[in-house]
């Protein structure tokens, strides 16, 4: 049976206990097949699979986003438990931030872009909670969706920089059979809002070039905040219905 642990020194109490390789999959809740597939993929890997469920309040910069943010623990917590996670960290925020967020990681080149150019303050407190949260499990791996990708490079450059002992493993995307890129906030989204969700991951992934695919997207309706390539990937991230939408694709 999955236990839930809600104070990091119930957790530390438990970690001294625990042996073999620990991966570590933590999640804001709202959890859909992508997330439980790297639950798999951890438990595939690793003696002791961990999730945490935690609605991380300094990566929101916009208050009615973090209100309105879907959750429903107990439904979590059947989905994990059925997939194997033995133990769920679910702490209180003042738990996780006794410092009242005095302390955080800031980065200063890939941050200020894409995502970072319109959510200002965003990835400090993406990485500041992960890194409090890799510091407090300990974890041997840590699993992270390839959907959020700039966030996945951000977290596997800050555990470089800061010599963490943890591999940060990444896992691919998972696509509805609409095409659109699982995500919490889809569950957002009104009929209207879905049909136009997978109007976006088609634009995103046939269009040509950056230009055309803005025009696809602007030309469907869509407010387009951001289209992009680099490093091979074609990045875009969308407001529709006042849900704020990003994916990538391959190119």
């Amino acid at each position: 049976m999955t236990r839930v642990v809600r104070t990091p020194e119930e957790w530390r109490g438990l970690r001294r206990a625990l042996t073999g390789p620990v991966g570590f999959v933590p999640t804001m809740g709202a959890l859909h097949e992508g997330h439980l597939s790297l639950v798999r993929t951890a438990r595939a890997q690793c003696e002791t699979v961990v999730a945490s469920v935690f609605v991380n309040p300094t990566q929101f910069d916009d208050a009615s986003d973090l209100e309105r943010y879907p959750r429903d623990m107990a439904a979590d917590l059947t989905l994990l438990e059925a997939g194997g996670v033995d133990l769920v960290l679910a702490p209180a925020v003042e738990a996780l931030y006794p410092d009242e967020y005095r302390y955080r990681v800031s980065e200063s080149e890939l941050s200020r872009i894409l995502c970072g150019t319109s959510r200002p303050g965003h990835f400090d407190g993406v990485l500041t909670v992960v890194m409090r949260l890799l510091n407090l499990v300990r974890p041997d791996r840590a699993y992270f969706g390839e959907k959020d990708y700039q966030q996945l490079l951000l977290i596997r450059g800050m555990v470089h920089a800061f010599f963490m002992d943890v591999e940060i493993v990444p896992c691919p995307i998972v696509r509805d059979s609409d095409g659109v890129a699982l995500s919490s906030r889809n569950a957002l989204l009104d009929r209207d809002g879905r049909r136009m969700a997978a109007e976006f991951a088609r634009i995103l992934k046939k269009g040509p070039d950056v230009g055309s695919v803005r025009g696809a997207l602007e030309a469907a309706g869509i407010e387009v905040d951001y289209v992009d390539e680099r490093d091979g990937r074609r990045f875009g991230a969308v407001r529709i219905g006042g849900v704020r939408l990003i994916d990538n694709v391959s190119l």
